[in-house]
């Protein structure tokens, strides 16, 4: 069976042409399915729009989440209440294209099990989104290990045993195929398309880049052990090393281009000091992540509230 999981968050111009499209190209495969909406709290029209296809279509399923928690979660809830045992997220803008899912679960059948689309050619500002993501992709290879061009398009393919108990947080979704290889499992990636958004705007800014760099961070240290403190204190860390780095450099000059000796300046204190907080805030954001796993795991807490379903079990 195949579980589409859709995260929206007031895409209400969007559901409708999209849900038609994913019916039109998954009733083709001649193979179960189920398509999840996840309503991230959405604040227009939303929620009546996917309510409506529910109740024409029992092979759509929807989630209303009690409040905006993000993408992640989102697609948390969505892989907790799905059924299938091929998993594929997909942005619910129309950005990405329905008619590559055949495409990726064909390459699926070669034996792997993540495929993960690649946006050869991005329909989004160059600046503020694709030069970003770019710089993003090769350092998440980079510190990863495993090699893909673009861990930030929804659109993949996963089998659900290799991503059998995964928990997610923050901005950890696109992080699913690192998860995935630390199961021992195969991995790949195809070309997809890509649309330019038609109706809405998008949600996302500049600020996301550093939070997927400090969830970098987090799953880089746990490795393979496997909501976020780590925003607060690295954050606060990040900022501290910088500047303790432009401190330094300014002390520097000063020494020597205008002869100003280091004992003459606090300046190389207050950087040495700046470092040194900063990489403790750090390491405090990574002990409070720790924490706030053992808290969710042993109490059997969900990071999200549900407060209404449809055609899905309580």
């Amino acid at each position: 069976m195949l579980s589409v999981l859709i995260p929206i968050f007031n895409e209400e111009n969007n559901v409708e042409p999209l849900a038609a499209q994913l019916l039109a190209t998954l009733g083709k495969l001649g193979q179960p399915f189920e398509i999840i909406f996840i309503n991230d709290g959405s604040v227009d029209g939303t929620r009546a729009k996917v309510d409506a296809l529910a109740a024409g279509n029992p092979a759509i399923k929807v989630i209303h989440l009690a409040r905006n928690y993000g993408q992640t979660t989102a697609i948390m809830a969505g892989i907790d209440y799905s059924k299938g045992d091929i998993i594929i997220p997909i942005d619910g803008d129309l950005q990405n294209d329905a008619e590559d899912i055949p495409r990726l679960l064909d390459k699926m059948g070669e034996g792997y099990d993540v495929v993960s689309g690649w946006r050869v050619d991005r329909a989004d500002a160059s600046l503020t989104r694709d030069l970003p993501s770019r710089l993003a992709n090769k350092l998440i290879s980079l510190v990863s290990g495993v090699k893909l061009h673009d861990y930030g398009c929804s659109l993949k393919t996963y089998r659900r045993r290799v991503i059998e108990g995964v928990r997610l947080y923050g901005e950890m979704h696109r992080f699913i195929p690192i998860y995935a290889s630390w199961q021992g499992g195969r991995i790949t990636e195809i070309p997809v398309r890509h649309h330019a958004r038609v109706h809405g705007r998008s949600n996302y800014g500049l600020e996301r880049t550093l939070k997927v760099l400090l969830d970098l961070f987090v799953v880089k240290f746990l490795g393979g052990h496997l909501t976020k403190p780590i925003y607060v204190f690295g954050g606060f860390g990040f900022l501290c090393v910088i500047g303790s780095f432009v401190v330094g450099i300014f002390t520097l000059y000063l020494k020597f281009f205008e002869g100003i000796s280091l004992i003459q300046t606090p300046l190389l204190l207050l950087a040495v000091m700046m470092f040194i907080t900063g990489v403790m805030s750090m390491l405090m954001g990574i002990l409070a992540e720790v924490l706030v796993r053992i808290y969710f795991e042993s109490v059997g807490k969900k990071p999200y509230l549900v407060s209404e379903t449809l055609n899905l079990p309580g």
